[in-house]
């Protein structure tokens, strides 16, 4: 006998499996070894019972013959299966086809008694005609065919594919009564040639399932109140009386889904078995479709395991190793994936290499505790119009950042939990009035969010709905209905990682410069963040807020070759708690975005700063700041306001459209309904990231904008309830942003400055338009920005300044200046209070030939620039140049031309001076 993996196996002709490492799984860390240890300690490890005799023998051959196949991918899987047994023999014709009921069929002349281990042998085709007593576990070198005449149930610890095919419907000729598999779990600890146990495990195997349950989800037609006991559909067709059905919340909580039974079905008015507890919204409001998914849940063939998986959330599992095929189409899971297991996933592509013509379509995956749809190392795999709901885990998920070419289409996920019975630890922009824990130990959070313990990997504390590590795959008409924390996630690696990393596949393959596939029609609703499209991941899945940025260029290969556009396209993002979407990079396109009831609509930083054309460009959207889905108001500050808010524990937090931060960001066409002030909160549709320490720019532009019911812009003060960033607010008390045609401002070519009584910038005087509601000041002319310490090179580091404080002063109004920078008008003169010996002054994005006069009282040099003979000679000099005065030193500093495109960073002039 030959003991692989703790599963004995007969003796035969064997070759040696070569080793392929040890570990199943891409991103881990220590603190997850020892649990995954601890777990399965816990479940108590068996050796499992000598095999049926009905198994014919098995030929083995070397891993690597096999795994070379999948044009090269899959022989790449170096962290699991060691001890892998791999199959040599194809699926061989059928030489006899037999039924399970005829006791002449099986070799011992009876046909299988409860709790034996069974085998097909290779050239029999069974088919089953009835149901089986509860099996030991079920071995199909073979096929298996469920017969479609009856309804059938098959029940065991496992079913292993090694060649054998399983066979449930098919595509041209649907299953058309009810089959069920129950995976038990009778003998723990079972590791079933390296892909563990209680699961449907193929290696060369094929799994065809196809039941006759095709309508997956709809939507509401109207709005179904709380108390209701009926809700329309916008079309219920082959639904029926018994079905499960889950309505998605429509409001800010994601829990708010709700299961429920059809009692009774009137066209497409469907009476349920208990009144709903929420409302859920059905009405395309104010342009925005916020009309509450409703997904069937129920299939006519059923995987799930025992109910005791309920309690333990270790469930079954399907997973397809090299040389499978998965043709699943109408098919149910349940109670399936091993919560805190590797590699155990309700359905798990597991380096497959190409998987073109594979399918998951039509499915309902649900009350599951392991992910939903896994696919790792395969490409060109359908996954569509499938329904999620109540998962555990990054749902749909993109495993190491290999995978090209998969589409995922009109799928919807429901209820993505972070843990089945905690709550989330995650890392992200949340505004300090939100978490119950101080900034000082944020980092102490962050370490148990990663290494607690309590979640997979360590970013699924932070879960998604849509896990995406390669942007070259295709995203169309998905739905994140209700995630604890992210609907849509791009978390690129730098190289492929996991089973991947090292290879020379993986050092070749570049998803952050990897160009995107098609990403339109998506919405997101009733998460934290609904698009997140940042906080890339490192090799071992932790991730920081910022960094490395998604920037595509044409030769991903060559990071010298051109940079290449990003479009995103009519995508939806309401009732998020937090942010609609947020982005980070260059050159990317948001065309037909709809924002509606977030706490912020959308934000975007920049990727290298200036190194592009622009960073983002937003063109012919919508955003509205309240619709009459008004949610389902619960505390008192809601009850009071009469809808629920983003926020709860900080009802004020004021929520606004479009937040400009860093380097260059432009809006064109776009329309904001609905953001006007009230006694609850204020608001504004246009504003700055709260309250940024990072680089801001003069440059960023919106032109074409229209405002129904809201004020243009507001400014919020620096309050540290709102504030995510805890670093002084510097760069936000210079923000700017430049209206081109005058529709938000009424003046064409204006500057919008921060202007609210503390932080006023010295570029507004008596010839600008203050705006009290505003928080801020419209000032006309060329506006630039004024640096007050040296600059180092291309990137613009700044060198450490003299700890004393700055004021510019002009017009006898001093403003304080905080981190060396200030927004600066051309052609003004500015007095500068300092007790530095030193000072550099630097102005950049400006005109060319604009030019700014300081005045230093107390010094006396200049380490460049051209002297003047006088001050009239100074104000004349159409270069940078200074004049020594009796106490103080004047300096002119005359932009030179910018250098495109322009770089915030990248000075136009610049003097150092010293007393």
């Amino acid at each position: 006998m030959l003991t692989i993996a703790n599963r004995s196996i007969p003796d035969g002709p064997l070759f040696a499996a070569r080793p392929l490492g040890n570990r199943d799984h891409s991103m881990h860390n220590p603190s997850q070894n020892k649990q995954k240890r601890d777990t399965a300690s816990r479940r108590g490890k068996a050796v499992m019972r000598k095999q049926s005799r009905l198994c014919l023998y098995t030929r083995l051959v070397t891993a690597s013959l096999l795994l070379g196949t999948g044009a090269g991918v899959a022989a790449q899987d170096h962290h699991d299966h060691t001890t892998m047994a791999m199959d040599l023999a194809p699926p061989s014709a059928f030489s006899r086809t037999v039924r399970w009921s005829d006791a002449s069929a099986w070799p011992s002349g009876r046909v299988p008694a409860a709790g034996e281990e069974v085998t097909i042998p290779r050239g029999t085709e069974m088919l089953l005609d009835v149901s089986p007593p509860e099996l030991r576990s079920l071995t199909v070198q073979g096929k298996l065919t469920f017969l479609n005449e009856r309804d059938l149930t098959l029940t065991t610890d496992w079913i292993y594919l090694p060649g054998g095919e399983l066979e449930i419907g098919t595509e041209s000729d649907p299953f058309e009564h009810q089959a069920i598999i129950t995976l038990t779990d009778k003998v723990r600890g079972e590791d079933i040639n390296t892909m563990g146990d209680r699961g449907i495990m193929m290696l060369r195997g094929t799994l065809s399932l196809h039941g006759n349950r095709q309508h997956t989800w709809s939507k509401l037609s109207s709005t179904a109140e709380a108390g209701s006991s009926s809700l329309t559909v916008l079309d219920a067709s082959g639904w029926r009386v018994g079905d499960e059905i889950v309505l998605a919340s429509t409001d800010f909580d994601p829990r708010q889904a709700e299961k429920r039974t059809i009692a009774a079905i009137s066209g497409n008015t469907v009476t349920i078995d208990a009144p709903l507890r929420y409302m859920h919204f059905g009405e395309i409001t104010y342009g925005v479709d916020q009309r509450g998914e409703v997904a069937n849940l129920t299939r006519n063939i059923r995987i799930q395991a025992s109910e005791d998986a309920a309690t333990s959330h270790f469930g079954g599992h399907i997973m397809a190793m090299s040389g499978s095929r998965v043709f699943i189409d109408s098919v149910e899971l349940s109670r399936m994936g091993q919560h805190l297991e590797l590699a155990r996933y309700p359905i798990h592509f597991h380096i497959l290499g190409e998987g073109a013509g594979q399918y998951v379509r039509n499915a309902s995956i649900h009350d599951t505790f392991n992910r939903c749809v896994t696919v790792h190392g395969t490409n060109n795999l359908q996954v569509e119009n499938n329904v999620t709901y109540n998962t555990v885990g990054h749902c749909f998920f993109l495993e190491d950042g290999i995978e090209t070419g998969n589409r995922f289409v009109r799928n919807l996920a429901i209820q993505t939990k972070c843990h089945p019975t905690l709550p989330c630890v995650p890392t992200n922009l949340a505004a300090n009035g939100e978490n119950n824990y101080t900034y000082a130990n944020r980092m102490t959070v962050r370490q148990i969010s990663f290494a607690g313990g309590a979640t997979l990997l360590p970013s699924d504390n932070t879960v998604a709905s849509f896990w995406i590590t390669n942007p070259n795959n295709s995203y169309i008409d998905n739905v994140a209905a209700g995630s604890d924390q992210n609907g849509f996630w791009l978390s690129l690696p730098e190289h492929p990682n996991g089973a991947f990393l090292g290879t020379e596949v993986s050092l070749n393959t570049w998803p952050r410069r990897t160009p995107m596939g098609e990403f339109r029609g998506n919405v997101a609703h009733s998460n934290f963040d609904g698009f997140m499209f940042d906080r890339n991941i490192n090799e071992d899945n932790t991730f920081g807020l910022a960094g490395n940025a998604f920037m595509p260029r044409e030769n991903p290969a060559d990071p010298d070759s051109a940079f290449v556009e990003t479009v995103f396209e009519d995508l939806t993002a309401y009732k998020n708690r937090n942010g609609g979407l947020w982005g980070r990079g260059e050159l990317q396109i948001f065309r037909n975005m709809k924002f509606a009831d977030n706490a912020i609509g959308m934000t975007h930083s920049s990727g290298d700063f200036g190194s592009q054309e622009f960073t983002s460009r937003l063109e012919d959207s919508l955003f509205v700041g309240e619709t009459d889905n008004i949610g389902n108001p619960t505390t008192p500050e809601e009850l009071a306001y009469g809808r629920s808010l983003p926020k709860p524990s900080i009802p004020d937090f004021p929520i606004r459209a479009y937040e400009y931060y860093d380097y260059r960001d432009e809006v064109a066409n776009t329309t904001f309904v609905n953001y006007q002030d009230n006694d609850r909160r204020k608001t504004g549709a246009l504003s700055w990231l709260l309250f940024t320490s990072s680089g801001v720019t003069t440059a960023s532009t919106i032109e074409g904008a229209q405002f129904v019911n809201a004020k243009p812009v507001y400014f919020p003060n620096i309050e540290p309830r709102f504030d995510n960033d805890n670093r002084g607010g510097v760069a936000y008390r210079t923000l700017s942003f430049l209206d081109l045609d005058g529709s938000v401002t009424g003046i064409a070519n204006s500057h919008v400055l921060l202007h609210d009584g503390e932080n006023n910038s010295v570029a507004t005087d008596d010839t600008c338009e203050i705006h009290p509601t505003w928080n801020a000041s419209v000032c006309t002319g060329d506006v630039g920005r004024l640096y007050l310490a040296q600059r180092n090179g291309r990137l613009g580091a700044q060198t450490a300044p003299d700890e004393a404080s700055v004021a510019l002063v002009r017009n006898g109004t001093e403003f304080p200046v905080t981190g060396n920078q200030s927004t600066v008008r051309a052609g003004t003169d500015i007095q500068v209070k300092t007790e530095r010996p030193e000072v550099t002054l630097s102005i950049s994005e400006m005109d060319q030939g604009s030019w700014v006069m300081f005045e230093l009282p107390g010094f006396a040099n200049a380490a460049s620039g051209t002297q003047a003979a006088s001050m009239d000679a100074l104000r004349r000099a159409n270069e940078t140049s200074w004049f020594r005065g009796e106490d103080a030193l004047w300096v002119k500093l005359v932009a030179a031309p910018p250098v495109m495109p322009v770089r915030p960073l990248v000075m136009q002039a610049s003097i150092a001076v010293s007393r």
